[in-house]
């Protein structure tokens, strides 16, 4: 049997250099196969600076598509799962509420801190974990979260992020490996997407204080010109790697040649990238994004920062890189953190979900 996976992908009809965004989702199949995973990517308009209020009801078209087409198929379904409050969890609570069937949704961080300061998200956030049956949160911060905005505290269970232990491992030969960068000096990695919440204009604003250190920064985005511009400003773009998006082996190696992570992000829920460093036996630095302290909770896994401003992490970087963890007490802290009793957990919580419904019919 084939798993069938629902992920929408947005589309604006443009050639404008400004959206090229866009060009790259275009280029996304409508239809792959990852893993032995059937994934289907139907398309939904996401229309510049209305998407955020246009999105919810421009993925119930396509999830209506797309379920239309399964049960055309003969796809039968016992729930909806659905990942990410906004918009996707509220069109998903939509499409529960006109299948009947029981709902799941996952908050992950942004749609649970940010994204409820607008008006407009927050109600509909507010109403899509009232029609839910369960919630999960990947950390127990996230859970005071959503118990802030509504969520009956009886639906909530805290399921935190894992890491693929066989994916994310150190390096045979790090020193070979640190070359092949061409690495000869302390090294910090950045991963996400450029965009402002991820905070990498902090990590750059912190090399004039850090001299000698070289910064990666793994992503793309919309702000790669932007922190091009601030590392020559402030006379550090010699020390400033913009890799572009890497595919998950990449990461590892890249996780395993660097000294240390830095997140400066301060509105994760549980952050994936922790995790894949720690299981490449590097210590992160982290924000104090709701997670940071449940993931970081031993001085092998590294430090959580208090506040992220440059000096901040300056501050930190050089107190750990001049006194770093054995590289392995950081791995043996990361196997800790596999998916094993995660998936237990999600299996229990749907069989639950399952059978309450089942006794009410």
């Amino acid at each position: 049997m084939t798993s069938t996976i629902v992920a929408p992908v947005p589309w604006f009809p443009s050639r404008n250099a400004r959206f090229d965004t866009w060009a790259r989702y275009a280029a996304v199949p409508r239809e792959e196969v990852r893993h032995g995973l059937r994934l289907m990517h139907p398309r939904f308009a996401a229309l510049p600076r209305l998407g955020m209020y246009s999105g919810p009801w421009m993925l119930l078209r396509a999830f209506r598509s797309a379920l239309r087409r399964l049960r055309r198929e003969g796809a039968k379904f016992d729930a909806i799962d659905a990942h990410y409050l906004y918009p996707d969890g509220v069109a998903a609570a939509w499409l529960a509420e006109e299948t009947g069937l029981p709902l799941i949704l996952t908050a992950r961080g942004s749609d649970t801190s940010l994204l409820p300061s607008f008006a407009l998200p927050r109600r509909l956030i507010g109403a899509a974990l009232r029609r839910a049956d369960a919630v999960i949160a990947v950390s127990a911060g996230l859970a005071e979260g959503l118990f802030a905005l509504g969520a009956d505290p009886a639906k909530v269970t805290v399921l935190r992020n894992g890491v693929d232990l066989t994916t994310f491992q150190p390096p045979e030969d790090r020193a070979r490996l640190r070359a092949s960068f061409g690495l000869s000096g302390p090294a910090l990695l950045s991963v996400g997407h450029l965009i402002e919440r991820k905070g990498h204009k902090h990590i750059i604003a912190a090399l004039p204080h850090l001299p000698g250190i070289k910064l990666l920064i793994a992503g793309e985005g919309p702000q790669r010109g932007a922190l091009t511009d601030l590392a020559a400003r402030l006379g550090v773009a010699e020390r400033v790697g913009l890799l572009g998006a890497l595919p998950h082996q990449e990461l590892s190696r890249l996780y395993g040649a660097a000294d240390a992570l830095v997140l400066a992000s301060t509105s994760e829920g549980w952050a994936n990238v922790m995790l894949e460093a720690m299981a490449c036996g590097t210590p992160v630095i982290a924000g104090p994004a709701w997670g940071s302290r449940e993931a970081i909770s031993a001085p092998e896994a590294g430090v959580v920062l208090d506040a992220v401003t440059p000096e901040t992490i300056a501050s930190a970087a050089s107190q750990l890189l001049a006194h770093p963890p054995s590289r392995a007490a950081t791995r043996a802290y990361a196997e800790r953190f596999g998916w094993d009793d995660t998936t237990r957990g999600q299996i229990e919580l749907f069989t639950r979900v399952l059978a309450a419904r089942a006794g009410q019919a």
